[in-house]
C-alpha cells in the first residue's frame, strides 16, 4: 500500500496545536483534555489515521503525583518528516497557527 502525504489540520484546532508542537522538534508529552471530551491518545490516533502523519510513539513505566505506578507516553516526528513538511507548507502552516 503506498505511503499517503501528510495533510495539515486547520491551524486553530486542537490537532493543529498539537502538529505545531511535534513540528517544532519538541515531543509532546501531555496535555490536558479538551474541553473534557478529547484526549492527546485520540488527537494523535486522528493525525496518523485521518491526516497520515507518522507520528512515533514511546511508552514507558512512570510515577503519578500521588506515588501509583503508571504509564507515561511522548510523541514526536522523526527529523526527517519535520524537514519535509517544513520544505512544503510548513513555515507557512506554522505562521497561521500565531495569529
Amino acid at each position: 500500500m503506498p505511503r499517503k502525504n501528510p495533510i495539515f489540520p486547520g491551524p486553530r484546532t486542537a490537532r493543529g496545536a498539537v502538529l505545531a508542537v511535534l513540528l517544532s522538534g519538541a515531543d509532546q508529552a501531555g496535555a490536558e483534555p479538551l474541553r473534557g471530551r478529547v484526549t492527546l491518545a485520540a488527537i494523535v490516533r486522528a493525525l496518523k489515521r485521518k491526516y497520515h502523519w507518522p507520528i512515533d510513539t514511546t511508552s514507558f513505566p512512570s510515577n503519578a503525583a500521588d506515588g501509583r505506578a503508571t504509564w507515561a507516553t511522548v510523541y514526536s516526528l522523526p527529523q526527517d518528516v519535520i524537514d519535509a513538511a517544513l520544505d512544503a507548507k510548513g513555515r507557512d502552516w506554522l505562521k497561521s497557527t500565531n495569529p
